[in-house]
């Protein structure tokens, strides 16, 4: 449960006293710890080891007194995501029921408060930069902006010292989804985590006048509502105007909602936002339906009335049966929890998705964690459930302080090899991950697929690589010598070292670009290291798309013992006139293992 490994967290701050941060059973952290705790003595225990606050300037005053206690609740959500105590009971308002922790409950926290209104680039690295000085283990980073030059983004910058003393990174992929190159965080050092969906559903049903049941999803639920058929009413119809349609601020003061459940179109305003607007103007309940843009990917919020959040599908079923009646009905039927939802896990909408404007040689991003309707601890209340990336990365957080529990001695390279050669890329019905369309959702998006944290413990073989390794791929990307020497931290000259392609970096997945004219071999090497038994045999399997031929050489792999590595070639061509992007696999398998790497083909 990750007893020992140290956590440290950038965020919001956190909320002292929260039963998640309680240290029943949990010894004192290791004697390596050199961070302090800012807050009061008594809420400084065996689980809440650190907590400092970095927000130190607003414009150019500097602040004072800026406490590490966590104004808005996202900073204790994600600290509680990834190393939460056990919580007997937890639920929010009586959904989703029961024993609540962390992906590694014994681990310790240490929280370094970076963001109140917004999140400064120098105190971020500042808040890094001390996390590593104080010997955490792990760094869980719920951040992001937009895509910018590793030199001169913070979390890149303080990612790489980290990574230069032993330090697992884990970040944000960003919420900008669903478009493609909107990927953040996207540094090779880094893990990139991405958002999916749960297998679990807390359903609104809505019900029409014909007898047509369209499921949903709310998170307020109240125990005591009277579900009956009311007039169903669509604001956007009457009046032909869009801003009415999506239910903005105002627009409804000319259609009579009053006692009515009302149809708002997704965009724009943010969704609880139109339950307020219909609230306030009489309106007995909302139906919220998704813009194609979105389509099948819903939120559980917590509305001010009752509400259901449809997928687009249902949009058109509920247009087409108002227009069939001159006085439609519906009605809002709350379920509850539901388990075991089909097609789990699925991409979330708002994921970010590569190629990476920054590095597009390589495959960001890197993995998808649980990020939709994640219930975890919270500020003004003991349990919240909101969506993100930002919720997302802390699941990888502590799953990677499993992993180094279990491999104190691996590096940050080879524990995010171990999460992305053991991946999954199968929902629960054992077909391929979907995005919001509910089409298979490609290698921009989900990267090497979902994390399968047992596998992860055990991956037989490790792509690694040690901090200098990154150095001419640096020099590779163009980058002046100034600019690599500041990511670094020590002086570079790239004339004097020999750069090499994203392709060549020894990372666990593979990007290759084909051009267009002749049958040209693009061949890459790789190293592996042994991390399972001694004396065992891999064998390649390489599956690539039609129009591209793959080789692997050698195409066995043996081991004679423990850390032993081995290097291979893998070699493509194009074989007819495809163009455009392409997928495929290289395996390795054993009798014990199968060691998968994505790789993602672009075809001039």
């Amino acid at each position: 449960m990750g007893e020992g490994v140290i956590i440290g967290l950038l965020d919001s701050g956190i909320t002292p006293g929260h039963p998640s941060f309680d240290d029943y059973g949990m010894p004192p952290p290791p004697a390596k710890w050199k961070g302090r705790c800012d807050l009061n003595a008594s809420f400084c225990n065996n689980k809440l080891i650190g907590a400092r606050s970095f927000v130190n300037y607003d414009g150019r005053k500097r602040r004072s007194n800026v406490t590490v206690v966590d104004a808005d609740g996202h900073g204790t959500h994600t600290a509680s995501t990834a190393a939460g105590a056990f919580v007997k009971r937890a639920n929010i308002y009586g959904l989703a029921r029961g024993l609540a922790s962390g992906m590694a409950p014994r681990a310790h926290l240490a929280i370094y408060k970076v963001c109140l209104e917004s999140c400064a680039s120098d105190d971020i690295l500042a808040g890094m930069d001390a996390a590593v000085g104080d010997g955490v283990d792990v760094l869980s980073i719920s951040l992001g902006g937009d895509p910018v030059p590793f030199f001169v983004d913070a979390i890149a910058l303080g990612g790489f010292n980290a990574i230069s003393k032993g330090i697992f990174v884990s970040c944000s992929a960003g919420n900008s989804g669903p478009d493609h190159y909107t990927v953040s965080n996207d540094a090779p050092w880094l893990l990139t985590v991405g958002a999916s969906t749960v297998d679990r559903s807390f359903r609104a049903t809505v019900k029409l006048g014909d007898g047509q049941e369209l499921d949903g999803e709310s998170m307020y639920q109240p125990s005591n509502y009277k579900s009956k058929l009311l007039p169903l009413v669509y604001p956007g119809l009457i009046t032909g105007n869009s801003d009415t349609a999506l239910c903005m601020n105002g627009t409804l003061d000319s259609v009579d909602v009053r006692g009515k459940i009302v149809l708002c179109d997704r965009g724009t305003n943010m969704r609880v936002e139109k339950g307020q607007v219909v609230k306030k103007a009489g309106g007995a309940g909302m139906i919220l339906v998704n813009d194609a843009l979105n389509s099948y990917s819903t939120n559980a919020d917590l509305h001010v009335l009752p509400a259901s959040h449809l997928p687009y599908s249902d949009a058109a079923k509920i247009k087409v049966y108002i227009n069939s009646t001159s006085a439609p009905t519906a009605a809002i039927i709350f379920k509850g929890t539901a388990l075991r939802v089909p097609n789990s896990p699925a991409l979330a909408s708002f994921s970010s998705r590569g190629p990476s404007q920054i590095t597009p040689g390589i495959l960001k991003p890197d993995i998808l964690g649980p990020g939709v309707n994640v219930l975890a601890a919270w500020n003004t209340q003991k349990f919240n459930m909101i969506s993100g990336t930002s919720m997302s990365c802390p699941h990888l957080s502590g799953i990677s302080a499993l992993i180094k529990h279990a491999h104190p001695d691996w590096s940050p390279a080879a524990i995010k090899s171990a999460i992305l050669t053991t991946a999954r890329q199968k929902d629960n019905r054992q077909q391929p991950i979907v995005d919001e369309k509910h089409v298979p959702a490609d290698l921009f998006a989900v990267g090497a697929g979902h994390v399968d944290p047992q596998r992860a413990i055990d991956p037989g073989l490790v792509y690694d690589l040690a901090p200098g390794d990154y150095i001419p791929y640096l020099c590779g990307l163009g980058i002046k010598d100034e600019s690599v020497s500041a990511i670094v931290r020590k002086n570079v000259k790239c004339s004097s070292v020999k750069s090499i392609t994203e392709g060549e970096l020894n990372y666990p997945s593979i990007t290759v670009t084909l051009p267009a004219i002749g049958s040209k071999w693009i061949s890459y090497t790789r190293t592996v290291t042994n991390v399972g038994k001694p004396m065992t045999e891999y064998s390649a399997a390489v599956d690539v798309a039609k129009g591209v031929t793959a080789r692997v050489r050698p195409a066995k792999l043996y081991f004679k013992e423990v850390n032993q590595k081995q290097s291979f070639t893998i070699s493509f061509r194009r074989n007819g006139d495809g163009f455009g992007p392409a997928e495929g696999r290289l395996r390795w398998v054993s009798k014990e293992h199968v060691v998968r790497s994505p790789i993602s083909i672009f075809m001039e």
